[in-house]
């Protein structure tokens, strides 16, 4: 079994970032821009990884976690999405 050490680290990188957020000074503004940079980043590498093992030239381990946090990526937007949205309704509902 190949365990890529690179690739746990950045596992273990992006779990213990959502578990613990640091506090920032930045405004909400760049945040949301960083994490729509990170959401597209983690698709383009799942996209690279999925063409790469098409061609035979990864390992299906990593193809199978590029997948698996694609996906993760793909539901948590969408959650915040829904969050959002609701959260939008709401405002609406409010009496003026």
């Amino acid at each position: 079994m190949d365990i890529r050490t690179s690739l746990a680290a950045q596992s273990y990188a992006q779990a213990r970032t959502a578990a613990a957020p640091e506090p920032s000074a930045e405004g909400a503004e760049a945040t949301v821009g960083r994490l729509i940079g990170s959401f597209a980043e983690t698709l383009a590498e799942g996209e690279q990884t999925a063409r790469a093992a098409m061609t035979g030239n990864a390992d299906p381990h990593a193809l199978v976690q590029a997948l698996a946090s694609s996906q993760l990526a793909v539901e948590t937007v969408a959650t915040v999405r829904d969050k959002v949205v609701e959260a939008y309704q709401e405002i609406l509902r409010m009496p003026v």
